[in-house]
């Protein structure tokens, strides 16, 4: 009997080309990590990228600002449900946090920074996400459709303008998530080059 605990998950399918790679030397990317595709993917300084996270650039180049964390199970970059909906990849602003399931389609998609999307979202190709937004658990942003900074988006679809002005308390928080994370999730950058 083995003393390593065995997963009850899928193996973590792996197949597809090897995509050429920049990343940060401080950015923390675990082993089960998938990235795949033939476009670049650029990965910027105190990145985290959670185990069983996909990072996908099939479609377009992937860019991943400064201290931003993706969770697992996030598809980034996955091809649009409507091809034509143009060529294009994944932009993503400076401190935005991507929690766990969301899938957020290539094709020219812009979150910018602050943003937060979070658990199950989908962010449809070429949408345009302004600055510090919440994309609340669930919701469904149409593919090619914009939000205005400091948006606020509900699961039912209703909208607010987050007035609270709290941009540097969000910062404070995903940097203290970022300082945890890197001692919990072992990184192995060179295994993607």
């Amino acid at each position: 009997m083995s003393s390593k605990r065995q997963s009850v998950l899928p193996a973590v399918d792996r197949s597809g080309p090897k995509p050429p790679v920049n990343f940060s030397t401080s950015l923390t990317i675990s082993d089960n990590a998938v990235l795949l595709g033939s476009h670049s993917i650029t990965m910027q300084a105190e990145t985290v990228i959670h185990p069983r996270s996909r990072i996908e650039s099939s479609v377009g180049s992937i860019l991943v600002g400064r201290r931003c964390i993706v969770q697992e199970r996030v598809h980034l970059g996955a091809p649009p449900d409507n091809r034509e909906k143009g060529t294009g990849g994944v932009s993503l602003g400076d401190y935005v946090l991507i929690e766990a399931g969301s899938v957020v389609e290539a094709g020219g998609t812009e979150i910018g920074e602050g943003s937060v999307i979070q658990v199950g979202s989908k962010i449809g190709g070429g949408a345009k996400i302004g600055k510090n937004c919440t994309v609340s658990h669930l919701s469904v942003i149409a593919s090619g459709e914009v939000l205005p900074d400091n948006t606020v988006v509900y699961s039912n679809g209703t909208r607010r303008t987050d007035r609270r002005g709290t941009p540097e308390l969000r910062k404070l928080s995903i940097v203290k998530q970022i300082a945890m994370l890197r001692k919990m999730i072992p990184s192995n950058p060179d295994k993607f080059r």
